[in-house]
């Protein structure tokens, strides 16, 4: 078991480790190993993630068991993971053969050893993006001073996937605006018109066809690049809509 000031190291170092947006594994990793030595009564940890869809899955896991009691929770639909995404309050279950709140879950969990449990909700800001998972099969109850150490490792991992949802949005927002940039040039050279005509028609083409306006100045990227490189196109979509 780490002391205190293992642990303010770590997560010292996990927090230095967001200012590189290609080590998101490696800082959610030592988050959690470190969780995991540092809780006398946690055994496995892990980390899932919801998404737009619906579908929930596991970020970060110190061993395979945490995958396997984690996809029994996606599968059956209920569990103190999901308990505490949907109800954004941290969920304990002590005594876990005992426990009569998920009565698909918890009992293939106990054949697995199962004993307690804990689930913290992550969020950045209002929303929910997923929750730290801490899995005990050698102690029946999880202590207050646990649950206030799983809440601040919580916050750490809400910070590194905040920080790379961050990153993933302004990355995205930037090639929109990059193949925006490129089709506006090609159709203010194709049709001979200026830059404002150019995005007004592009907006008019979106708009009658109902898609996204980076995925029509994409179109007509595309149709140039393919002739420079002589695949077979459709009919442009410059030419479509004149």
């Amino acid at each position: 078991m780490v002391g205190p000031l293992d642990v303010a190291a770590a997560l010292a170092k996990a927090a230095r480790d967001l200012g590189d947006p290609q080590d998101l594994d490696s800082t959610l990793e030592t988050i959690i190993t470190v969780a995991r030595d540092s809780m006398a009564e946690v055994d496995h940890v892990g980390i899932s993630v919801g998404h737009r869809d619906g579908k929930v899955e596991t970020k970060a896991k110190t061993d395979e068991v945490v995958a396997t009691l984690d996809q029994l929770q996606y599968e059956f639909g209920e569990g103190p993971c999901l308990h505490a995404m949907n109800s954004g309050a941290t969920v304990t279950v002590s005594h876990a053969r005992h426990d009569q709140r998920w009565p698909l879950f918890i009992p293939v969990a106990v054949q697995l050893g199962l004993r307690s449990q804990l689930g913290v909700r992550l969020s950045v800001g209002e929303h929910t993006i997923g929750a730290l998972n801490m899995y005990s099969f050698t102690a029946d109850e999880i202590s207050a001073e646990t649950e206030q150490l799983a809440e601040l490792f919580a916050a750490h991992v809400a910070l590194a996937l905040g920080h790379a949802e961050r990153l993933e949005n302004l990355n995205a927002a930037l090639a929109s605006r990059k193949v925006i940039g490129l089709a506006l040039g090609i159709l203010m050279e194709r049709l001979d018109i200026d830059e404002d005509r150019a995005f007004a028609y592009l907006t008019r083409v979106s708009s009658a066809t109902e898609t996204k306006l980076r995925d029509v100045a994409a179109s007509v990227v595309d149709e140039v690049h393919a002739r420079h490189t002589g695949s077979e196109t459709h009919e442009p979509a410059a030419d479509r809509a004149s």
